[in-house]
C-alpha cells in the first residue's frame, strides 16, 4: 500500500475561512466571523486586509480571542476587504510558519490565501517544484497553490488560478485576496462547504452560514463545486473552471463538524442531525432505557431526535466545561486524554439508579467514550447503552478530517462487540452507511463522500502517478 494511504506527511487542515468585501472595518467583521467558526480550528487564527493599495497581515498561534486580543490589532488591519482563517491541522507540524492566511509577494503584487481542505497529490507536486527550484516556506499544501500560481502564464489572476488548479487533486475551498480583488472558489467535487452572503452593500463568504448570522448577513447560495467567484469593484463574476458528475460533499460535516445552527450543502445541519437520531432509534432501539442523554454538544440534536422517536425522555446528564477546546480537534494525544478529564462532569441526581442511552455522533479512537462511560457508571447508573449516529469509521480521511491513519481508528481493527467491550458499555449499535445516506438531504448516494465509512474514495489517493507534467 502506498505510504500516503497510511500516513500523510504534510499539514492538511479542515479549517474555517471567511471573506468580507465592501464594508468599512472589514477586518473587524472578519474577526467576528472567525469567532463563529472557532469550532473549525483552534490552533491558530489570522486576518489579511486590504485598503485598495496595500495588504495588512496579522496571524498567530492560538484562539481568535488570543490572537486578536486588543482593538489596536484590528486597527492595524485597515480597509474595506479582508479574509480570515481558523486553522486545525491534523498531521504535520503545528508551527507559526503554517498559520494562515498565507501572504506572499507575487510578480503582480501581494496575494493572500485561506484554504480549507487537503490536496491529495501534494507530495509529488512539491517534489517536482522543489526539483525545479521552488523554495517552500511552510509544510502546508496551501502554499503549493501559490507556487503553481507563480508559474502560470495566464493574463488575469483568475486565468492563472484555472491553470494552477489543473495540477491539483483533492479538497479545497479557497478565499484569496489581492489589493483590489477577492477570489473565492471550491473544488469540482465540493468536499468542503462554502457559502455566499450579502449585507448592507457588502459581500461575505464563509465556511458555514453561522458566520453570516453573526454578521447579520443574508445567505444567498453556496459557492458551486468547480466555481471561481471574482469579487471586485465591477461586482461579482462567476467562472466555471471545472465540472464533475460526481459530487462528494463530506457527509461528516452533517454528522459532527459543522455547527447545528449552520446551513451547509444547501440544508440545515440541525434538521439533518435530528433525522439521524430518528433513524438510529428506529433501527437500533434501547427499549428498557429510562433516559436518553447526549455527549454535549455535537450529539445534542441527534439525541433529541432519538428521544422523540423512541418516546423516552431526554435528560441533561453530562455538563460540559465550555472553556476547554473540542476534544476531537486537539492535535496531541496527551492533550486529548487531559481534556476528557476536565471537560465533562455527570449530573448524579439524573443518572443514579437509571438505565441510560448515550447518543454519540461518532467513535474514532474510542478513548474519549470509554472515559465517559466510566464517568456515568461512577455516577451510579444501572446500565449504559451507546448508540452512534454514524457508521463505524474504518478508513482514514485524505480530504481534511482528523482520521489520519488506520492504526488510530478503533473500527478498522475491531468488531462492534470488541469496541463495546473496550468502552465498557452494556450494548453498542451504529447507523449503517445505508441508514446514514437515507437521512441526509436529497438521499443521493452519489452526492456525498462516505470514504471514512466505506473506503470508497471519490478522488484517487495513490499519489505515485509517475512524473508530473504541466499541460499549460
Amino acid at each position: 500500500m502506498n505510504k500516503q494511504l497510511t500516513e500523510i506527511d504534510h499539514v492538511r487542515p479542515n479549517c474555517g475561512v471567511i471573506g468580507v468585501w465592501g464594508r468599512p472595518e472589514a477586518s473587524t467583521l472578519a474577526y467576528l466571523g472567525l469567532y463563529a467558526l472557532q469550532h473549525r480550528g483552534q490552533e491558530s487564527a489570522g486576518i489579511v486586509s486590504s485598503d485598495g493599495s496595500k495588504l495588512y497581515h496579522h496571524a498567530r498561534m492560538g484562539l481568535v480571542a488570543d490572537v486578536f486580543r486588543s482593538r489596536e490589532i484590528l486597527d492595524r488591519l485597515p480597509g474595506s476587504m479582508a479574509i480570515g482563517h481558523n486553522r486545525y491541522s491534523t498531521t504535520g507540524k503545528s508551527t507559526p510558519d503554517n498559520v494562515q492566511p498565507l501572504l506572499v509577494e507575487d510578480r503582480t503584487g501581494p496575494i493572500a490565501i485561506s484554504h480549507n481542505g487537503n490536496l491529495v497529490n501534494y507530495t509529488p507536486l512539491r517534489k517536482f517544484l522543489e526539483e525545479e527550484g521552488s523554495l517552500f516556506q511552510t509544510s502546508s499544501d496551501s502554499e503549493l497553490i501559490l507556487q503553481l500560481l507563480a508559474r502560470s502564464h495566464g493574463k488575469t489572476l483568475s486565468d492563472r488560478l484555472v491553470e494552477a488548479l489543473k495540477m491539483v487533486r483533492g479538497a479545497y475551498s479557497l478565499v484569496l485576496l489581492t489589493a483590489r480583488q477577492m477570489i473565492v472558489l471550491r473544488d469540482p467535487h465540493g468536499f468542503r462547504p462554502l457559502c455566499l452572503g450579502k449585507f448592507n452593500g457588502g459581500t461575505v463568504v464563509a465556511s458555514e452560514s453561522c458566520a453570516l448570522d453573526l454578521l447579520e448577513a443574508e445567505y444567498v447560495r453556496d459557492i458551486e463545486p468547480g466555481e471561481i467567484l471574482v469579487i471586485d469593484e465591477s461586482g461579482l463574476n462567476s467562472i466555471k473552471f471545472a465540472s464533475s458528475s460526481h459530487k462528494a460533499h463530506c457527509i461528516f460535516e452533517f454528522v459532527y463538524f459543522s455547527r447545528p445552527d449552520s446551513r451547509v450543502f444547501g440544508d440545515n445541519v440541525d434538521k439533518t442531525r435530528r433525522k439521524l437520531g430518528h433513524s438510529l432509534a428506529r433501527a437500533h432501539p434501547a427499549l428498557d432505557a429510562d433516559y436518553i442523554i447526549s455527549v454535549p454538544d455535537s450529539s445534542n440534536t441527534a439525541a433529541l431526535g432519538f428521544a422523540h422517536e423512541s418516546g423516552k425522555p431526554f435528560e441533561i446528564a453530562l455538563i460540559r466545561n465550555h472553556y476547554v477546546g473540542r476534544t476531537f480537534i486537539e492535535p496531541e494525544q496527551p492533550m486529548r486524554d487531559f481534556g476528557v478529564k476536565i471537560k465533562f462532569n455527570p449530573v448524579v441526581g439524573v443518572l443514579k439508579g437509571k438505565r441510560v442511552v448515550v447518543v454519540e455522533d461518532s467513535i474514532v479512537r474510542g478513548t474519549t467514550l470509554k472515559k465517559l462511560v466510566r464517568l456515568v457508571r461512577k455516577a451510579g447508573v444501572r446500565e449504559v447503552h451507546v448508540r452512534v449516529s454514524s457508521p463505524p469509521i474504518r478508513n482514514p480521511c485524505f480530504y481534511g478530517m482528523n482520521f489520519p491513519t488506520r492504526s488510530e481508528l478503533m473500527a478498522a481493527w475491531h468488531s462492534v462487540e470488541e469496541i463495546r467491550e473496550f468502552i465498557e458499555a452494556d450494548s453498542l449499535e451504529y447507523l449503517t452507511p445505508e441508514e446514514l445516506l437515507a437521512a441526509v438531504p436529497h438521499q443521493d448516494c452519489q452526492g456525498y463522500c462516505t470514504a471514512c465509512f466505506t473506503g470508497n474514495y471519490p478522488v484517487p489517493i495513490d499519489d505515485e502517478d509517475g512524473p508530473v507534467r504541466f499541460d499549460w
